[in-house]
C-alpha cells in the first residue's frame, strides 16, 4: 500500500545544487522517519540524511555541510537540497520510510556529478 516515488535527480556539473523529492502515498502513520541513502557502483549503501515528523536530523559524515534534508508533514513529502556536489557524489540515492515495524524504500533516482 505506502509507496515512495523519488524526483529531481539528473546530471550537473561540480559545485552546483540539486534539489530531491520524495513523496510518500498511502497509509502513513504522523510518527516516522524519513530520509535518504546512495549506492555507487562498487560501493555499499550508505546513509545521506534522515529526519524524523519531529523535525531532527541526521547526516552522513560525507555530506554533512553540503547537503539539508527536510520534510513537509502534511504532504508526507522530503525533500534533499544538495549543494557543492562533487564528483564523489554520483550515485543512485534511494527514499526511505522507517514506519516500524516495516520500512519502505523508493526505487532510486540517478545524480550524477560530472567534474
Amino acid at each position: 500500500q505506502v509507496q515512495l516515488v523519488e524526483s529531481g535527480g539528473g546530471l550537473v556539473q561540480a559545485g552546483g545544487s540539486l534539489r530531491l523529492s520524495c513523496a510518500a502515498s498511502g497509509s502513513i502513520f504522523s510518527i516516522n522517519v524519513m530520509g535518504w541513502y546512495r549506492q555507487a557502483p562498487g560501493n555499499q549503501r550508505e546513509l545521506v540524511a534522515t529526519i524524523t515528523s519531529g523535525g531532527s536530523t541526521n547526516y552522513g559524515d560525507s555530506v554533512k555541510g553540503r547537503f539539508a534534508i527536510s520534510r513537509d508533514n502534511a504532504k508526507n513529502t522530503v525533500y534533499l537540497q544538495m549543494n557543492s556536489l562533487e564528483p564523489e557524489d554520483t550515485a543512485v540515492y534511494y527514499c526511505n520510510l522507517q514506519m516500524m515495524p516495516r520500512l519502505y524504500w523508493g526505487h532510486g533516482i540517478q545524480v550524477t556529478v560530472s567534474s
